[in-house]
Parts: C-alpha cells; structure tokens; sequence
C-alpha cells in the first residue's frame, strides 16, 4: 500500500535557521495522527510541506502518489483538506459561511461571477450542518463567533472529499466550551471509517480528541519520537519534547500533562 503521505530526510531552511531537520515521516490510509510540539517546532511548517505550500530545502516529499517538484500543485492541492489561519487570512469577511465552503470546490477564495452547481451547494449546507453552524450559512463570515468560524472552516477543508486533511491548531482561540465541542465533533469524524487520512496540530494536550492513533513529537525541527498513540505518547518523550518534566495523565481518552513534583 502506497503511503498517503510521506516525507524523505526533508529539511527546510530559512537563512541560517533550520526550520525541520531531516525529517522522516509516513502516513498510511486510515491513520490519524497528531503532531504535538512547542512553538517553533516546526509544526506548521511539516502542514505546510504536506499540503503542497511550501518545497523543501532538501529531502523528498510525496502526497497521494505524487512527488513534490514533478507534479501540477493547482492539481494536488484540491485533494488535501486544509484548516489553518494561512487559509483563513485570505477568506473575504464579506462572504456568508455558505459562500466560504462553497467556493473550496473551485480552489478559489472569493465568490465571483461563477455558477456552481445546486449539488455544491448542498453538499456545502450540509456540511455546515454536520459541523453545527448550518443556522448561519446566510451570514458574513467576519461576523461570525471564533468558534463559528473555526466550524466553518473545517467544513470547506471537507467540501472537496479530499483524501488528506489537515488542521492547524484548529482550538486555537476558542473559549473552554467552543474547544470542547470542537474535540467531540472532530473525535466524531476521525472515528468515521470513511473519513481521509488526518493530521492535527496542536502544542495543546487537551485538544487531542478520542480516536487519534499515532502521534508526531517534534522539538526545534526535528523529531524526538513518531508513533502509534500508545507507545509513543509517554511522560518521558512529553519531557523531552517540551524541554521539562511532566506526568502524562489519560482518562477516558482525553490527555493532559502536569509539571512533575
């Protein structure tokens, strides 16, 4: 089985400064992982590289069967799903939340004078249900609550069926209750049989939702540890990871760590 993702020795500089260092990682169809780390890890940068945004320095990338530098990205790119605050950034404030979804199934932005489709634009409202923000479809998105649009936002990355999806922090900002719905409609999905391939980033513990099962550990570019969740998410490769020590707790599928005593 072809990996759906995977990276070869992939180190990305930016002048002196290394942003990944020699990176190796392989994402296989069904897998869900979560990419943990502090700031400045990286993180962002490996999502970047997987989502066909940016080359690396050195090294090799291949995403569903294609290799970085020999395909059409324009191509590739519907076939990832992408949440992250790059992606929102671009995103007209003036356009409602159905507009936001629809217009990821033409990889463009911004509704223009184009037509789509009445199935588009079902799949777009029905998405926007499932992720609990369908009552405000009609609404501008920069109007929209943190955690409204964060919603709205993964519906899009879904809007194409892609086979890889990944998601940037996507608790970031939101309050205790918008994170916690968050986490139980995204455990949800990655629990769902039929869903891509998924990655999540996160510096956060607990915002890791049940049904994730590998983890990426990484610290100043490179990889301290990658694995299936169980192994590999451990008190000692935390400590490592984050450059102090802490006790890993779990209940119930939900991680959080604490500052040894």
């Amino acid at each position: 089985m072809n990996p759906v993702l995977n990276l070869s020795g992939v180190t990305v500089r930016r002048g002196r400064k290394l942003l990944l260092d020699n990176v190796n990682f392989r994402i296989d169809d069904g897998q869900r992982w979560v990419i943990l780390g502090p700031n400045g890890a990286g993180k962002t940068t490996l999502l970047q590289i997987a989502s066909a945004r940016l080359f690396p320095t050195t090294g090799q990338t291949q995403i569903l069967d294609e290799t970085l530098g020999s395909v059409d990205v324009f191509e590739l790119r519907p076939r990832i799903g992408l949440c992250s605050n790059s992606v929102a950034h671009t995103l007209p404030g003036r356009e409602t939340a159905l507009n936001v979804v629809v217009t990821a199934a033409y990889g463009v932005t911004g509704r223009w004078r184009e037509e789509y489709e009445r199935l588009d634009e079902r799949r777009a409202f029905a998405l926007l249900n499932t992720w609990g923000v369908g009552t405000v479809f009609d609404r501008p998105f920069a109007t929209l609550s943190e955690g409204e649009r964060k919603r709205v936002q993964i519906a899009r990355a879904l809007m194409t069926d892609p086979e890889l999806l990944l998601l940037d922090e996507p608790g970031a900002g939101l309050d205790l209750a918008g994170r916690e719905a968050l986490v139980a409609r995204t455990s949800e999905l990655v629990q769902d049989e039929s869903a891509p391939a998924t990655v999540l980033v996160t510096h956060h513990l607990e915002e890791i939702p049940p049904g994730f099962t590998h983890v990426l550990l990484l610290r100043d570019g490179k990889v301290v540890s990658a694995g299936p969740m169980a192994e590999t998410l451990t008190s000692e490769n935390l400590s490592t990871t984050f450059d102090m020590p802490l006790d890993l707790t779990e209940r119930e599928g939900r991680f959080s760590a604490f500052m040894r005593s």
